[in-house]
């Protein structure tokens, strides 16, 4: 081998030298074969591929298109009903997705296996560059190579300063500009960007925060819904709901104790225009208090501005009206007297429902029956339309459309049945004079008489409003919340910090001159690197004048514009 070719490998290890430990990515030896030593070295194979971080980007990919069928496939989990509808509706694919758990995603094996293998490999990487990035920092930039003109961006200019005093200013200069700087024999050695790799660990650790709190939330969770009418009262209890679901994990013990009453609703609308009946206020004042003995609050719940109590957030999600409705027997007893919150069918608040008579009603032989009216309701009915349709969101004019019924619910039968429906299969509807179902449309305070006395409905001038509220208790969404910022964060520093190494060699030359030598090198190639070492030679330069050339030529400063030098290592 000839002598240029041995020098040129020393520079080359030398080089490798000075640009060691710019990462903590762990070094990967390639492997030579299929490991031969037995269980254990199958066990040290299969955990550097585990702990890899190509393996690491594949589980994270896999866990994004393993989530996408949640989306796409109702979820048990979220809306047992939808799950029905779509298995009464694909005969063939509902037994298919039902093995392979796509109606219960989040919570299937599969899913679970790709979410734990990505949460130990991500464990695995971050121990390793961690415990390497804390010696790096408690150690020392390496020495300056022996060539400095093969790093990327070097400069050189010869001064009449002593080296000492040239390795004293660099020594300060680069400690003012906030890098970690020492002398080492001839050389100032400096290092600076360390919150690249510090952001890389925090971006890191904040998906295994993310994924922690993810699966926290997932499996202590609850998420219920509650219609409550002006007036009404509500406490954190299971039976209080209307409709619950629930983490694996939930009890009725992490309910978080807190009640509230729904003292008003409020809502405007646009009265004109092209934006005519859109809200503008939509909002509920309630009165709450924390705990069994706890301080009555009054606050207001608007939309996407929920009450916020311990883990749990109270959302104001629907809106719609409830009429006061009695009825009477054929005697004028009042059987039955509240108000009824109706279903809207669309955005002007047409509305439908029903009004049930369980107990207390007798028809005019005395026999006990039960009465069941279907109402339909129309805050603001304009004749002109032609239709019973609602024009307008608000109670301009109000009209109740109803007919009436009598026999059983159905309600003794221990079958459930939704109160926003009537059930006549064991039912008579009540008949008018010419032997048509009976149905009137009624205004604020008018009275429908049922025929043969058998008692009347009256639609009360009072008409309340309801709302309905979503109550989610999710006790790691601040975690998650803390894990994304800094996941953001630490990927931003991760991508924009460049970790760079700045080296100042000062010896005496031959001819008695003192000659300086700088070069930078970084963790990629970048054009701020040439730029900041020309600005910091530039700097050093001001301190240490250059002298004038061997042939008595004009000193000559630095050009601030390093550029890579010839031949050097890309």
């Amino acid at each position: 081998m000839s002598k240029t070719e041995t020098d040129k490998g020393q520079d080359q290890e030398e080089l490798g030298a000075a640009g060691s430990q710019l990462s903590t990515a762990p070094r990967e030896e390639p492997l030579t074969g299929v490991p031969v030593f037995g269980v254990i070295g199958w066990i040290r194979w299969f955990w550097r591929q585990l702990t890899s971080m190509r393996v690491a980007l594949l589980l994270l990919l896999m866990l994004s298109l393993a989530a996408i069928p949640g989306s796409l496939i109702p979820q048990s989990g979220a809306d047992i009903n939808k799950v029905a509808d779509f298995q009464q509706a694909h005969k063939t694919l509902a037994p298919i997705y039902d093995k392979l758990g796509l109606f219960h995603v989040y919570s299937s094996v599969w899913f679970s296996a790709i979410y734990i293998l990505l949460f130990i490999s991500l464990i695995g990487c971050i121990v390793p560059r961690a415990w390497q990035f804390i010696g790096q920092l408690r150690g020392r930039p390496p020495g300056a190579p022996k060539r400095l003109t093969r790093l990327p961006a070097y400069t050189t200019w010869r001064t009449t300063a002593e080296p000492e005093e040239v390795r004293a200013a660099a020594l300060k200069l680069l400690k003012r500009r906030r890098f970690r700087a020492h002398t080492e024999g001839d050389a100032v050695t400096a290092e600076k960007g360390y919150l690249r790799e510090l952001g890389n660990l925090v971006f890191h650790i904040a998906l295994i925060v993310l994924l922690v709190s993810f699966a926290w939330g997932q499996m202590y969770k609850s998420d219920g819904t509650k219609l409550m009418v002006e007036g009404d009262g509500f406490s954190n209890a299971l039976p209080m709901y209307d409709d619950m679901k629930s983490g694996s994990l939930f009890r009725s013990d992490d309910l978080v104790p807190f009640s509230f009453d729904l003292k008003k609703f409020t809502g405007t609308y646009e009265s004109s225009g092209p934006n005519r009946g859109t809200p503008r206020t939509f909002q509920a004042t309630i009165d709450y208090s924390v705990g069994a003995y706890g301080k009555r609050k009054t606050t207001t719940i608007k939309v996407n501005e929920p009450l916020h109590i311990g883990d749990s957030k109270v959302y104001l999600v629907s809106h719609g009206y409830a009429p006061v409705v009695t009825v009477r027997d054929g005697k004028g007893k009042v059987v039955y007297q509240d108000a009824v919150p109706l279903l809207p069918l669309d955005g002007n608040v047409t509305s439908n429902g029903v009004v049930k008579v369980m107990d207390g009603y007798k028809d005019p032989q005395g026999k006990s029956e039960q009465l069941g009216f279907q109402a339909f309701f129309v805050p603001t009915f304009d004749p002109k339309s032609g239709t019973m349709m609602s024009q307008f969101p608000a109670l301009l004019n109000p009209l109740l459309a109803v007919n009436a019924y009598h026999g059983d619910l159905g309600v003794d039968a221990g079958i459930p049945q939704s109160v926003y429906q009537l059930d006549t299969s064991h039912m008579k509807a009540f008949k008018d004079g010419k032997g048509q179902l009976l149905k009137k449309l009624l205004k604020p305070g008018d009275t429908m008489k049922l025929p043969n006395g058998a008692g009347s409905i009256t639609f009360e001038k009072d008409v309340k409003q309801w709302a309905g509220f979503e109550i989610v208790q999710e006790p790691g969404s601040i975690w998650a919340l803390t894990g994304a910022l800094a996941a953001i964060f630490g990927l931003a520093a991760s991508l924009f910090i460049q970790r760079r190494r700045v080296w100042v060699r000062a010896v005496r030359g031959a001819d008695g001159v003192t000659v300086v030598e700088m070069a930078g090198l970084g963790r990629s190639e970048s054009a701020k690197l040439p730029e900041e070492l020309g600005d910091l030679a530039g700097i050093l330069y001001d301190q240490a004048p250059g002298a004038p050339d061997p042939d008595d030529a004009p000193a000559t400063s630095p050009d601030p514009h390093v550029v890579p030098a010839e031949g050097a290592e890309k």
